[in-house]
């Protein structure tokens, strides 16, 4: 991991030490159980450091899964009251890169909201958990991104698109992505991405959003 941004603690994940954990359970399937103490421990570290009551859900699109706090259901049930300061939004994806099943229609994605500026303002682009390119959809893998970072502008961008383009051109990576909110809004305040490389190690960063 760079030094350029780093967590607070009471946000930050120790990979290295995962994966050793998986890989002592088991050498030849050691990504399949590092995927599941990885959601297992976004799920924990998530619900201990937000302030309301979770309604976590796994969703499964392709090679990915997501993991989604779905708020809105419980307020919908009446199991919550009605709060507009929380949203709801993903707490991660994990999973292996894939070429795209089909062509990216952008049609369906400025649907999503009004026209990007418009509605994220002139700074911000929507971005996407997982790319297109690499097998992520869009809807739930869509989020308020800074349009530097996102289109590899600054020097974080930079970095963020080299590990989009390994994952591009290594199809079966294992890799993921992880928001950390600093508030109850669906804009992640940072952006942790990582993957396995071809030699086994991992390869993590942290970019800040908001910047």
């Amino acid at each position: 991991m760079s030094d350029d941004c780093r967590l607070p603690s009471q946000y930050a994940v120790d990979y290295e030490a995962l994966l050793s954990d998986a890989r002592a359970e088991g050498e030849t399937n050691a990504a399949m159980i590092l995927r599941e103490q990885v959601l297992f421990k976004w799920r924990d570290l998530y619900a201990a450091t937000v302030m309301h009551v979770t309604n976590i859900v796994r969703i499964q699109f392709r090679t990915f899964e997501y993991i989604f706090d779905h708020y809105s259901e419980l307020e919908a049930k009446g199991e919550v009251p009605y709060d507009q300061t929380i949203q709801d939004r993903v707490v991660g994806v994990i999973g292996t890169s894939a070429q795209a099943e089909e062509k990216r229609y952008a049609g369906r994605l400025w649907g999503w909201a009004a026209p990007t500026e418009e509605f994220l303002g002139t700074e911000r682009d929507r971005g996407h958990f997982m790319a297109h390119c690499i097998g992520g959809g869009l809807d739930v893998n869509v989020f308020s991104q800074e349009r530097r970072l996102n289109r590899g502008w600054s020097p974080q961008g930079k970095t963020y698109r080299q590990m989009e383009t390994y994952c591009y051109d290594q199809p079966g990576t294992f890799c993921f992505s992880r928001p950390v909110y600093a508030d109850g809004s669906s804009v992640p305040r940072w952006l942790e991405f990582g993957l396995l490389k071809t030699d086994q190690t991992l390869w993590v960063e942290v970019f800040d959003n908001y910047v």
